[in-house]
């Protein structure tokens, strides 16, 4: 009876931290709606003279193209290399993925650097004409198509991946129907393949999407004027407040329609294979031209995305660090990076865990609720969740330095404010998604027989948990601590504007080189965060393979 009450217990607490989860995802968005409110009569004339209508449709034009490029070219080589055997394959499925470990507004940086007058691409063009006559052969990058090629160029992995894992398991039977029907291979992957791919294709275009209504240092940097660009000049540069958030419901409203849209986009969809003929289709071999052609089709986007702006990170590091100048700050900022990754990592893995377990432990509609809520952080953009973290978080920093004068003690002043609490807060608050999502998928391959032997045999709740549930879970543990402390590394909205005073760290510090037409300073800064991003995009490649 005492081991039941104590279990009860448990299990209430793991429900009430569960709920608390909830509403601390939920406060940034109730905030931002409460500041909303707050009147901005003098700014909007000018927002909807001259921001808003701008905004709106470089926003749309922005996400149709990125969206419909990396559906072209994550879809296009997920099929070439899931229904192909040519040479080069093998090396391809592990290159292809890569790009991911590029964050966009490094991208832009990179080639901004490559490509403007006088940088590496103009200087080789004058070796063959005059220089000014050169300049009219650079690509414009600092404009709309710029952008929607480069965002494109590293975001068509969250495709790839999804579709690729798709296409590799889809059953032979209704391509072999297809085919006796007289279908050619290209009536098949419109009619049967990709029908049978939506609901992947529609998670893979929806996270692209996301991510690019989160960017802003790539926006900004090449000149489009996006929702998310507009809150951060009408914060900072123009002081309004009020106005951010009103901007930012609007922000919201995008990410919201993403969603549904996604949603749409999976609903009605039918993927089940046949349990009693479950043969996968065989690879079609491709030699010769149509060999070469497919290798090139799949080499030019992973060069375009990975290669080219990792060899010029690194080539730029090794030249500044056989000159001797480096920036002795790296290190300091490299330590706050890892600072905060770290810390956040782990609360993000506690805190996702007992969300999964109060759903686990006592199944209801609120534990649900609770776990639903837990995993729409990842749908904030970053800055959307500082300017909605700012109300709570001074409130909070005000309690603290009442309760701490009331017992006697100095006032902390702005406590969260001052230390990275805030920084931490957006992070966990942002990638929450990720451990709550891995482990609630991880939970779903463990038996509950396993906790009902263990609790026959009288084992706690606790008990349980440490001898069985974590051992079988370490797998989806170790990807979600790899992949939230990389996403921690590469956030630079909420870093950029919740930070303390003078403390940067790798992304606020190569923002600001950029900002300064300096970006090359940053390349190592930059380089640090491409290589420890390389090891989370291997493996979540893995996480999506079947075996060969």
């Amino acid at each position: 009876m005492r081991a039941s009450v104590r279990a009860s217990r448990v299990e209430f607490i793991a429900l009430g931290i569960a709920l608390l989860v909830g509403l601390m995802v939920a406060a940034p968005v109730i905030s931002l709606a409460v500041t909303a409110l707050q009147p901005a009569v003098d700014i909007w004339p000018h927002l909807l003279a001259y921001v808003l209508p701008q905004s709106l449709r470089d926003t749309a034009l922005l996400l149709a193209g990125v969206g419909t490029l990396t559906l072209l070219i994550g879809a296009g080589t997920a099929w070439l290399v899931s229904s192909h055997d040519f040479p080069g394959r093998a090396l391809l499925i592990w290159l292809l993925p890569l790009p991911l470990a590029v964050p966009t507004y490094l991208s832009a940086y990179v080639y901004v650097d490559l490509f403007e007058p006088l940088g590496l691409a103009h200087r080789t063009l004058t070796l063959l004409m005059p220089a000014a006559e050169a300049v009219h052969w650079l690509p414009h990058l600092r404009s709309l198509p710029g952008a929607v090629l480069l965002l494109a160029l590293v975001l068509y992995p969250y495709v790839f991946l999804s579709a690729r894992a798709v296409f590799q398991a889809q059953s032979a039977d209704a391509i072999e129907a297809a085919r006796t029907l007289g279908a050619g291979r290209f009536t098949i992957l419109r009619r049967v393949i990709l029908p049978m791919a939506r609901p992947a294709l529609a998670v893979g275009v929806a996270l692209a999407a996301l991510e690019t209504l989160n960017d802003i240092g790539a926006s900004e940097y090449l000149g489009v004027r996006t929702l998310t660009v507009s809150v951060f000049s009408t914060w900072l540069n123009r002081g309004s407040l009020a106005g951010a958030a009103q901007l930012s419901l609007v922000l919201l409203g995008f990410a919201a329609l993403l969603i549904t849209v996604e949603r749409i986009g999976r609903r009605n969809a039918n993927v089940e294979f046949s349990a009693e003929n479950p043969r996968l289709r065989p690879r079609t071999k491709l030699a010769g031209l149509k060999g070469s052609l497919a290798f090139a089709a799949c080499l030019l986007p992973a060069l375009l995305g990975f290669i080219v702006p990792a060899a010029y990170l690194l080539g730029e590091s090794l030249r500044r660090s056989l000159a001797g100048r480096i920036d002795p700050s790296l290190w300091r900022d490299a330590l706050h990076t890892v600072t905060l990754a770290s810390i956040a990592t782990a609360l993000a893995l506690m805190l996702g865990l007992i969300v999964i377990l109060a759903a686990r432990w006592r199944p209801s509609r609120t534990a649900t609720a609770a776990v639903s809520v837990a995993q729409l952080g990842y749908a904030l953009p970053g800055l959307v969740l500082a300017l909605g973290l700012l109300a709570p978080l001074l409130a909070l920093d005000g309690a603290i330095a009442t309760f701490a004068q009331s017992i006697g003690l100095a006032s902390p002043g702005l406590l969260l404010m001052s230390s990275g609490g805030a920084v931490i807060a957006a992070y966990v608050i942002r990638f929450l998604a990720v451990p709550t999502g891995l482990l609630k998928a991880g939970f779903e391959r463990i038996p509950r027989d396993y906790d009902d032997s263990a609790r026959a045999a009288g084992a706690s709740r606790l008990v349980t948990l440490a001898k069985i549930d974590l051992p079988l879970l370490k797998p989806a543990l170790l990807g979600a601590a790899i992949l939230v402390f990389v996403d921690c590394l590469k956030e630079l909205p909420a870093t950029l504007l919740l930070r303390p005073l003078n403390v940067d760290t790798l992304s606020t510090s190569i923002y600001q080189y950029a900002s300064r037409g300096s970006f090359e300073e940053g390349a190592l800064a930059a380089l640090i965060i491409v290589a420890a991003s390389i090891p989370p995009v291997i493996w979540l490649t893995r996480f999506s393979d079947l075996p060969e």
